[in-house]
């Protein structure tokens, strides 16, 4: 195993003892509003923690960009990590078992190494750059449907950027008068992972951050996926809108989407 890869491992499994643990007594976890429909809780900081310990063990000098402390710079910028600690928030916080971890290593820019760990089924998700994908110790690729019209399409509401509203839900409607049904289950990192897996055909959100999509997308595109934003393009990690899917499916979604388009969504 990738020796990075180990410790993205040890770093998810760790967090998820701490999310588990916290998941059977849940009227113990602290909450609290960081934005509109967007909460943190105590057991999002313990996570977190625990995954910049086991990653400080082996590389005390990389960068780490969590979701909840921010950066944390490091002598050596040229390897940085983006961790998630808890993907899926408002699920665990109202007793719903879909969360995730989900922890991607960049070097110099290209995310190397990737890990979504559920850990309510015990599923890791992992990815190295040009070394395929897994989910545990199978390999995992993505659908290999031609057309929409069989196709189930995951997706998240823009509840963090509502100026895009109308927009999203003229896309939304568009895609489900074209495809066999949609699926909206809360965690960006397991929905990708699930495209990777074949287990959805395709999927698309916006106004997501590096933490949600970095693992993910390599997950996808080593599984055989494609990753583009809305255009078609390769901006989704800056502009946090995505789509994901098998090649075919991809394409068909973005075509889509172009006449639809605010001007916002089109940078």
């Amino acid at each position: 195993m990738h020796p990075m890869l180990t410790i993205a491992v040890r770093a998810a499994r760790a967090a998820g003892q701490t999310i588990m643990r916290a998941y059977t007594e849940l009227d113990r976890v602290e909450v609290s509003v960081k934005g509109v429909n967007d909460f943190v809780t105590s057991v999002d900081k313990e996570a977190e923690a625990a995954i910049i310990y086991q990653i400080r063990k082996s590389y005390p000098d990389h960068t780490i960009v969590g979701e909840e402390k921010g950066e944390d710079r490091g002598e050596n910028k040229d390897y940085v990590w983006i961790v998630d600690p808890l993907d899926g928030t408002t699920n665990f916080v109202r007793g719903i078992p879909h969360f995730a971890v989900s922890i991607a290593l960049q070097y110099k820019g290209k995310t190397e190494v990737a890990v979504v760990y559920d850990p309510v089924r015990e599923e890791l998700f992992s990815a190295v750059r040009g070394r395929g994908a897994k989910v545990n110790d199978f390999r995992i690729r993505v659908g290999n449907g031609n057309d929409l019209n069989n196709a189930i399409i995951a997706t998240g509401f823009p509840f963090k950027s509502r100026q895009h509203t109308e927009s999203y839900m003229a896309i939304l409607n568009e895609v489900f008068s074209q495809c066999a049904d949609l699926r909206r289950a809360g965690s960006a990192a397991l929905d990708l992972a699930y495209v990777a897996a074949g287990r959805m055909d395709g999927y698309f959100e916006l106004g997501l951050k590096p933490w949600d999509i970095a693992a993910g997308d390599l997950i996808c595109r080593e599984a055989g996926g494609t990753v583009t934003d809305f255009t078609g393009g390769h901006n989704y990690l800056l502009s946090g809108n995505i789509v994901a899917g098998s090649p075919k499916a991809t394409t068909q979604l973005v075509k889509i989407m172009r006449p639809l388009l605010n001007e916002a969504l089109k940078r």
